[in-house]
Protein backbone atom coordinates (compact mmCIF):
# COMPACT_ATOMS: atom_id res chain seq x y z
CA UNK A 1 0.00 0.00 0.00
CA UNK A 2 1.09 3.48 -0.81
CA UNK A 3 1.19 5.91 1.68
CA UNK A 4 -0.75 8.93 1.05
CA UNK A 5 0.15 13.10 2.35
CA UNK A 6 -2.74 14.73 3.83
CA UNK A 7 -2.56 17.15 1.12
CA UNK A 8 -3.35 14.49 -1.63
CA UNK A 9 -6.02 13.03 0.44
CA UNK A 10 -9.58 14.54 -1.76
CA UNK A 11 -11.58 16.54 0.58
CA UNK A 12 -9.06 16.82 3.20
CA UNK A 13 -8.93 20.33 3.88
CA UNK A 14 -12.45 21.81 2.65
CA UNK A 15 -12.63 25.51 1.02
CA UNK A 16 -15.07 27.77 1.42
CA UNK A 17 -15.26 30.84 -0.90
CA UNK A 18 -14.97 33.78 1.73
CA UNK A 19 -15.31 37.49 0.32
CA UNK A 20 -12.52 39.42 0.34
CA UNK A 21 -13.88 42.32 2.26
CA UNK A 22 -13.96 39.71 5.53
CA UNK A 23 -10.10 38.99 5.33
CA UNK A 24 -9.10 42.62 5.25
CA UNK A 25 -11.78 42.94 7.92
CA UNK A 26 -10.25 40.13 10.29
CA UNK A 27 -6.56 41.57 9.44
CA UNK A 28 -7.58 44.06 10.39
CA UNK A 29 -9.08 43.79 13.96
CA UNK A 30 -6.22 41.09 14.23
CA UNK A 31 -3.52 44.12 13.64
CA UNK A 32 -5.89 46.23 16.82
CA UNK A 33 -5.88 43.27 18.89
CA UNK A 34 -1.69 42.96 18.43
CA UNK A 35 -0.83 46.02 18.57
CA UNK A 36 -2.91 46.76 22.00
CA UNK A 37 -1.93 43.19 23.24
CA UNK A 38 1.61 44.60 22.67
CA UNK A 39 1.19 47.81 24.20
CA UNK A 40 -0.56 46.75 27.39
CA UNK A 41 1.41 43.86 28.29
CA UNK A 42 4.56 46.00 27.85
CA UNK A 43 3.27 48.73 29.90
CA UNK A 44 2.43 45.96 32.57
CA UNK A 45 6.25 44.18 32.83
CA UNK A 46 7.54 47.94 32.77
CA UNK A 47 5.61 49.21 35.55
CA UNK A 48 6.23 45.71 37.50
CA UNK A 49 10.20 46.21 36.74
CA UNK A 50 10.29 50.03 38.08
CA UNK A 51 8.00 49.47 41.31
CA UNK A 52 9.02 47.73 44.03
CA UNK A 53 5.73 46.96 45.69
CA UNK A 54 4.35 45.72 42.93
CA UNK A 55 7.29 42.90 42.63
CA UNK A 56 5.41 40.59 45.31
CA UNK A 57 5.15 36.47 44.77
CA UNK A 58 1.33 37.05 43.63
CA UNK A 59 2.49 39.20 41.36
CA UNK A 60 4.68 37.05 39.86
CA UNK A 61 2.02 34.86 38.09
CA UNK A 62 0.46 38.17 36.67
CA UNK A 63 3.82 39.06 35.12
CA UNK A 64 4.17 35.22 33.35
CA UNK A 65 0.66 36.13 32.31
CA UNK A 66 1.80 39.10 30.39
CA UNK A 67 5.31 38.09 29.47
CA UNK A 68 3.57 35.05 27.69
CA UNK A 69 0.69 37.20 26.59
CA UNK A 70 3.01 39.94 24.96
CA UNK A 71 5.21 36.80 23.04
CA UNK A 72 2.20 35.82 21.46
CA UNK A 73 0.61 39.16 20.40
CA UNK A 74 4.26 40.40 18.91
CA UNK A 75 4.83 36.90 16.99
CA UNK A 76 1.00 35.25 15.98
CA UNK A 77 -0.08 38.87 15.03
CA UNK A 78 2.11 39.64 12.15
CA UNK A 79 1.67 35.81 11.07
CA UNK A 80 -2.02 36.35 10.99
CA UNK A 81 -2.18 39.93 9.48
CA UNK A 82 -0.20 38.73 6.69
CA UNK A 83 -1.68 36.12 6.18
CA UNK A 84 -5.21 37.55 6.27
CA UNK A 85 -4.24 40.22 3.38
CA UNK A 86 -2.46 37.12 1.34
CA UNK A 87 -6.29 35.09 2.09
CA UNK A 88 -4.12 32.14 2.18
CA UNK A 89 -0.84 30.65 4.22
CA UNK A 90 1.67 32.03 2.79
CA UNK A 91 4.53 30.25 4.71
CA UNK A 92 4.97 27.29 2.80
CA UNK A 93 5.02 23.62 4.18
CA UNK A 94 7.61 24.16 6.54
CA UNK A 95 6.11 27.40 8.30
Amino acid sequence: PQKMTVQEVPGAFPTVDVPDHAHYTIGVVILIVGITGTLGNFLVIYAFCRSRSLQTPANIFIINLAISDFLMSITQSPVFFTNSLHKRWIFGDKG
